[in-house]
């Protein structure tokens, strides 16, 4: 390939410019636009760069490293590179104008010194941030938008003609047209204005409009979405497993709206449990290259943002004739299984169906009937089949435990807002028996459905789960070690380790810090075209198929699901299946971090919200994580704050040995898991940050909470 060869050259000869690279290759001038592309192509990828003199130098990992740079209020920024174990650090005047996020290529620099290795930006690959959320500083006859985003570090400047009406004070969209130069700010131009940041909504929308999520569907999108048909008709159903007289039914949250999976069980005549799990048949609706497929891959999954949804597909599909609704006819996918008393599969099969869900049921209200037998309307004649669910979905908990797989079950706090979205009320909500009940069944589905056709070979996207570093996990042990715990005695990790670990820590007051511990130390979960063992889970084969409403892959694998049943998958496809198949698990896999880190950043700025009605108030919480500028209190209801050491009566430093903040003059300590009283003293609802102070007796220790 031409690329192999530019790169040889590049490789194995004196620097040379992009002209005497094409000379060297013999490309002739009709070639010469495709031959340019290429090479920025292979920038884009950061194997090669462009020095000042206009010479192209391969990117080698030794002296020459890609990644993103990640820059701070101060001023300094560090490179993220996967090609090294540690960040690289970067002073201000070393950035050479690169802004947070943006794609680069730095030089290690030989007179480092200290702990982490320095370097210098060499060359911008490619510009990140061009839109950018702040707030408008009216200066007359020109303005500056302030960055939401504290790791921005400069101020944008906007041309009087530019400033599109905006007014001093509100939150604002910009366009970077100018970037940074020698004694030169950021120049741009304002496409939209927010409102005031105190107005219903724009909160949440600078979030999403930062992270730059389309809160709209194309006018092209949403003729398409009105011509799809609202009821399921005869000719649709022709061919496919009738389950319409089946008992089968949903179980959600109160307040869900869509539903893309519904259950059924029966036990057979040999004791064995016939457990169904029926998916929305999205893929019949939604057409591969339509206006809606290509908009839904674009979105890449649905971002729930509190009472905003920002769905992968249009409402007419999501809530209308993809949403398995009490009463009406659906086409689904279903994989029915027949498991044994161990919880093992016997047989198996994935078919076309159609279901008419007899009940749409509430997570609560089971719950409350399997924990306490309290029987509410909605779940009238489903008794019996509701207690052998139960049963079934405690076999399958206590096999996944026998394999290792391991549970964090780490509380969540749920965010109730007004309909102008201020936060009422924030709770702390623990995972039911009827949320695990259709967990479970969801994963022995994805298990059931993954290793079928990792077994026929046949292209498809996995849900898979690397083990973590060993660096990781060293840096694990050396925080928990102090706390009298390690997290494997062999060299090797295995998940029944992580398991034993969360195990032994549970109902003790270190347990939220741990397990969190634990979680950071894991890599994140991925899509991928290549099998790989979802370690969390310790499963060998694992993928996403049961929410096509609103993730693009469980979409995607519907579609190969189906022409395999149906006998569609040529070598062509198959061919072109291989091809594609390893962009769409990258770019899905980009999409949903997108949309975690957006979810976390509205929830941080809500609890922040409803803190600043309280501030002066005093609350008592536990020592959630230490660190070299302070401490983090977590509050009963998982509201987090900081308590910086200026702010501590005495001389405080982090002993990173112990784990702990200690004053060595007054012997006083604070250690994780240690209750103590707090006062809300500062909120930043910009970036959602809460600040907090320790109150009580500073000679004792009455500012524990023993």
């Amino acid at each position: 390939m031409i690329s192999e060869k530019i790169l040889d050259v590049i490789k194995t000869n004196k620097a040379k410019t992009e002209d005497e690279l094409a000379n060297s290759l013999n490309i002739k001038k009709k070639d010469r636009e495709d031959f340019n592309r290429l090479l920025d192509n292979l920038k884009r990828q950061g194997l090669i760069f462009e020095n000042k003199k206009g010479k192209i130098l391969e990117v080698d990992n030794e002296k020459y490293f890609f990644g993103k740079v990640q820059t701070s209020k101060r001023g300094f920024g560090f490179l993220i590179t996967k090609n090294l174990d540690q960040d690289i650090y970067i002073s201000e005047n070393n950035l050479n104008f690169a802004l947070n996020g943006d794609d680069v290529v730095v030089k290690k620099l030989k007179e480092a010194e200290g702990e982490k290795p320095e370097g210098e930006v060499v060359y911008i690959t490619e510009r990140v941030n061009e839109k950018i959320v702040g707030t408008f500083q009216d200066m007359r006859n020109f303005g500056f938008v302030v960055p939401d985003e504290n790791k921005f570090s400069m101020d944008i400047y906007i041309p009087k003609k530019r400033i599109n009406g905006a007014r001093n004070g509100q939150k604002v969209l910009v366009k970077i047209d100018k970037w940074p130069e020698e004694g030169r700010k950021p120049e741009g131009r304002i496409l939209e204005v927010l409102g005031f940041p105190d107005e219903p909504h724009v909160d949440v929308l600078s979030v999403a409009k930062a992270f730059d999520l389309p809160m709209e569907f194309s006018k092209t999108v949403k003729r398409e979405a009105k011509k799809i048909q609202k009821e399921v008709s005869d000719e649709e159903m022709l061919g496919r497993l009738d389950l319409r007289n089946e008992i089968t039914f949903t179980i959600d949250g109160k307040d869900s709206k869509d539903f893309d999976d519904a259950v059924s069980l029966d036990i057979l005549d040999n004791g064995n449990y016939l457990l169904g799990v029926h998916i929305a048949d999205v893929s019949h609706y939604v057409k591969e290259d339509s206006a809606i497929d290509e908009e839904a891959f674009k979105r890449g999954n649905s971002v729930y943002l509190l009472n905003k949804v920002i769905p992968m597909l249009p409402f007419e599909l999501s809530n209308g004739i993809c949403s398995l609704n009490e009463g009406v006819d659906r086409l689904t996918l279903s994989c029915i299984m027949e498991i044994n008393k161990k919880g093992d599969l016997v047989n198996h099969k994935i078919v076309q169906s159609v279901i008419n869900s007899k009940r749409r049921l509430v997570y609560d209200y089971v719950s409350n009937f399997l924990e306490e037998g309290i029987s509410d309307d909605s779940i009238l004649g489903l008794e019996e089949i509701l207690t052998n669910m139960y049963e079934l979905s405690k076999i399958l908990q206590e096999k996944r435990k026998r394999i290792g797989s391991i549970d964090f079950d780490i509380p969540e706090p749920v965010i109730k807002v007004s309909e102008d979205g201020w936060p009422l009320e924030i709770l702390k909500i623990e995972r039911r028996s009827a949320n695990k009940l259709i967990e479970d069944f969801m994963l022995m589905a994805n298990t059931t459905v993954a290793e079928y056709f990792a077994k026929i070979e046949l292209p498809f996207i996995y849900r898979i789960h690397e083990k973590p570093r060993e660096e990781k996990i060293d840096e694990l042990n050396s925080y928990i070690r102090p706390l009298g715990y390690i997290a494997n005695y062999g060299s090797v990790i295995k998940p029944k380790d992580l398991q034993k670990l969360l195990e032994k820590i549970q109902g003790k007051k270190e347990e939220l810090f741990v397990s969190t511990l634990v979680l950071r130390a894991m890599t994140k979960a991925r899509y991928s075209a290549e099998n790989k063992i979802h370690f969390g889970l310790s499963f060998p084969y694992y993928t996403h198929f049961t929410s096509p409403i609103r993730r693009y892959a469980d979409l995607s694998i519907h579609r190969i699901i189906k022409d395999f049943l149906r006998g569609d998958l040529s070598k062509k496809k198959i061919k072109n299946l291989r091809e594609i198949l390893p962009q769409i698990a990258d770019h899905v896999s980009e999409t949903e971090k997108l949309a975690q880190e957006t979810e976390r950043q509205v929830d941080s700025i809500k609890m922040a919200e409803f803190m600043s009605d309280r501030i002066g108030n005093s609350y008592e919480g536990i020592v959630s994580g230490i660190t070299n500028f302070g401490i983090f209190v977590q509050l009963d209801n998982l509201i987090e704050g900081l308590v910086p050491y200026k702010t501590m009566d005495g001389f405080f430093e982090f002993d990173s040995i112990n784990f702990k903040a200690i004053d060595v003059d007054r012997k006083i300590s604070y250690g994780i898991g240690d209750r103590v009283k707090v006062e809300v003293t500062g909120i930043n609802l910009t970036i959602g940050k809460i600040d907090f102070k320790l109150i009580g007796d500073e000679n004792e220790k009455e500012n524990r909470v023993e």
